[in-house]
């Protein structure tokens, strides 16, 4: 039986060739978006899941408490792991680590400016890479050795076995080979390209031996027995502040490595979300598209009932059941689906590596895993199962007496049932349309607003080898200045794009001794406001006409607002414990996100705290030229380092990457749910064009004009896609609502994605539908009449 009613449903899909294309077309598309969105969804969720205890290993957070709000971040101090380890229950391994940073590692003539991380043995038990050569139990406990991931091993030794062979960092330091493992996978948050011990930080920098409760500097990461010991562990650490600095008003927190890259938002020292709201969205848009490709089957296959009308009156009049024909129709379904899925088998491969470079990720399709075929098999019956549930249903209804007597089969329930499908269609197609354009004019409201400074024509450099220490860099700043490429050079303690270095440690006068409030603390060099095109509301900035300037600050617009200054010049703050006259007040300029209020910041003119140069270029002379000037300058003073600057502008973009991210993939994929959308109105169309065929006919007869059959045909369209509109409306404002909540600076709801979105959704259902009402509307009547 089931043999038959597989040849029967192959007659039929071959029979209707056109409507088999466009359905196979329809759920390939819809079925590839989902997969692909799927996979994106799976790779974002398995982030850092590929240790073997990562279910039991956590970041330790430090939530740092001021009157008005608690910060939170994975920043703590050097005596943190040790402190966990000792003294914290039910804890197997704890390590800190400083964060990636780049720099210079060098074999001969091979150069590299390549991220680092200076770590412990215990790293190397909570995360366990897979050593390709080297020992793991031995690896780090060397304080001259490195290890090396596999490209960076081949990138400096060839196909040489680099095991105890020799490297430099920075030019300086000699450091033994003592492993190599396997690259770092995209989808982990900590990402290296070579390692080495915490104990050559420590010999770099000695100040890091001192056991300073208030120095937040390194990521601590601890492994537990088992999480049942997670509740008293985690009430542990949360007093570790206190019992190392009665004062401090700091508390300590696990997060689950697990959710370290998706749950990222803090709220009052508590996780509430993060990229995993993005994942939410689209899980929702996959399975959505999906279902309006299975509407548009549903449509597409009822829109030529009356063909089969006669195929199901005879099959019934000769005693096929209710039972067995939608069998047959369900199997129909479920064949054309997988039809569809080897078509978007095909898609996905074509389309990978284009969604991979866009989105900087490594997507693939796992053939060799089960759980892949598994789901692929799942959801592609699942598929053919809803896609075809209401075309068999409805087929099979059919009585035969009625049917072979030629009576209309077209009920006005089921006209309805595909009206309402049309409709919820183009609820989800105008939902799309309304939030993408939101999101784009959220990013452009946040790109062109002000953010205090002139980040077009600036340059970073990091300072590197011998461009440290006072002298050189008055001479490298001299050089730069002299070949006319630049006009302005400063330097800062930081990228102007990073965050970081905050403290409490501020005093002024008035100051309530209750009150902790957080502020950046910078180093700069003289005319840093000139060089980066800020404004100074009042007073000077630092000037080498001024000797005194190493006991002088600059504050932002921020700063006198939380302390209450009316005349900040002047001022005397008490800062780490030593007095500092407020000289000048910048405006307030972005450092961290665009989208929230300028934090309150110092700057102190203190060169040896600084490690970056910011160069303005010369407006009047080309780009090119002046960075050949600039790099030809910096090679002559650093020889041994490859010149490494970035434009402020570029950097800055990447502030925008999730939102730019969520806008490229709502454009996409809204673009093929909405072309989806039109296939099932398209399946619409076709069906009330064949039960009118006869009205139409009548009407032509009667003096009917092409556009007036047009207008027929058309307005009941227009008719659902308004409703669509009006239903989707209050579902987009909400959606967009909550999302624009989430930051301080929003564009606000307008009305005009809502009229795109209309006018569009309009356009798109009148075009589509006259693709079919002009073909019915220039019929010969004859051809409808005939058999009447």
């Amino acid at each position: 039986m089931f043999k038959l009613d597989l040849k029967i449903a192959l007659r039929s899909l071959w029979k209707n060739k056109g409507y088999t294309l466009i359905n196979i077309g329809g759920l390939a598309i819809g079925l590839a978006s989902c997969m692909i969105l799927l996979l994106y969804v799976a790779y974002e969720w398995s982030y850092d899941r590929q240790f073997t205890n990562f279910d039991k290993t956590y970041v330790i957070y430090n939530n740092a408490k001021t009157s008005s709000q608690t910060f939170s971040w994975a920043w703590t101090p050097n005596a943190m792991a040790d402190e966990v380890r000792n003294k914290i229950t039910g804890v197997t391994y704890a390590s800190h680590s400083s964060y990636p940073r780049e720099e210079l590692i060098s074999n001969g003539e091979k150069n590299f400016k390549k991220k680092s991380v200076y770590t412990d043995q215990s790293f190397l038990k909570i995360f366990d890479y897979k050593f390709l050569k080297g020992n793991p139990l031995t690896a780090l406990a060397n304080v001259n050795s490195v290890i090396l991931t596999e490209t960076m091993a081949k990138n400096l030794f060839g196909d040489e076995d680099p095991i105890n062979k020799t490297v430099k960092l920075e030019g300086t330091e000699v450091l033994k080979v003592e492993g190599v493992i396997e690259d770092v996978p995209k989808n982990s948050t900590i990402q290296f390209d070579y390692l080495m011990p915490w104990s050559l930080l420590i010999k770099q920098n000695p100040w890091i031996k001192q056991m300073n409760w208030g120095n937040n500097m390194c990521l601590t990461v601890v492994q537990l027995r088992s999480n049942t010991f997670f509740d008293k562990a985690n009430g542990q650490i949360r007093d570790i502040y206190k019992n190392n600095n009665k004062d401090a008003t700091n508390a300590g927190l696990l997060h689950p490595l697990t959710k370290w890259h998706l749950y990222d938002t803090f709220e009052n020292g508590k996780s509430v979300g993060g990229k995993i709201d993005q994942l939410r969205i689209f899980l929702i848009l996959a399975f959505c598209i999906l279902l309006i490709a299975c509407v548009n089957f549903m449509n597409l296959s009822t829109a030529k009932s009356e063909k089969r009308a006669k195929e199901v009156g005879v099959r019934k009049a000769i005693g096929s059941s209710r039972r067995a024909l939608i069998g047959q129709f369900m199997i129909e379904s479920i064949l054309l689906s997988f039809m569809a899925m080897l078509v978007a088998f095909t898609l996905m491969e074509v389309s990978l590596p284009y969604f991979n470079a866009l989105l900087n990720i490594e997507l693939t399709i796992s053939y060799q895993n089960w759980t892949f075929w598994l789901v692929l098999f799942g959801l592609t019956s699942f598929t053919g199962f809803i896609a075809g549930s209401y075309p068999a249903f409805y087929l099979s209804s059919f009585e035969p007496v009625k049917v072979l007597k030629g009576f209309n089969t077209a009920g006005s329930s089921s006209l309805s049932v595909r009206k309402a499908l049309v409709v919820f269609q183009f609820v989800f197609a105008a939902c799309l349309i309304i939030c993408t354009i939101v999101i784009y004019q959220q990013l452009n409201y946040i790109k062109d607003k002000s953010i205090g400074y002139e980040k077009a024509g600036l340059i970073e450099i990091p300072l590197q080898g011998n461009l440290f220490g006072k002298e050189k860099l008055m001479l490298l700043k001299e050089r730069l200045l002299k070949t006319g490429a630049v006009t302005g050079v400063t330097f800062f303690s930081r990228s102007i794009n990073e965050g970081g270095n905050n403290t409490f440690s501020v005093g002024w006068p008035g100051k309530n001794p209750k009150e902790d409030i957080l502020f950046n603390n910078r180093d700069a060099g003289e005319d840093f406001a000139k060089t980066i095109g800020s404004d100074l509301v009042e007073g000077r900035e630092f000037s080498s006409r001024f000797t005194a300037d190493s006991t002088h600050i600059v504050i932002n617009q921020a700063a006198v607002k939380v302390m209450g200054l009316k005349h900040p010049i002047g001022t005397t703050l008490n800062i780490f414990g030593k007095l500092f006259t407020i000289i000048g007040v910048m405006k307030d300029f972005v450092m961290e996100s665009p989208y929230k209020t300028a934090a309150p910041m110092f700057i102190t003119n203190h060169l040896q705290g600084v490690n970056h140069a910011i160069i303005r270029l010369n407006p009047t002379q080309s780009i090119g030229n002046s960075v050949a000037q600039i790099d030809e300058v910096i090679k002559a003073l650093n020889p041994n380092f490859p010149v490494d600057r970035k434009f402020v502008d570029e950097s800055f973009q990447q502030k925008f990457q999730d939102e730019r991210l969520l806008g490229i993939l709502s454009n996409w994929f809204g673009g093929f749910a909405i072309f989806i959308s039109c296939l099932g109105l398209l399946g619409l169309a076709l069906f009330m064009a064949e039960q009118r065929k006869k009205e139409i006919s009548i009407r032509k007869i009667l003096g009917a004009s092409t556009l007036n059959i047009l207008t027929l045909l058309n307005k009941d369209f227009i008719k659902l896609v308004a409703i669509a509109n009006l239903i989707a409306f209050p579902l987009a404002y909400i959606i967009i609502s909550k999302w624009l909540s989430a930051f301080e600076f929003n564009v606000g709801v307008t009305v005009l994605p809502f009229v795109i979105a209309t006018g569009l959704s309009l356009i798109i259902a009148i075009l589509t539908v006259s693709v079919q009402s002009v073909k019915v509307a220039k019929a010969t009547p004859i051809d409808s009449l005939k058999h009447e």
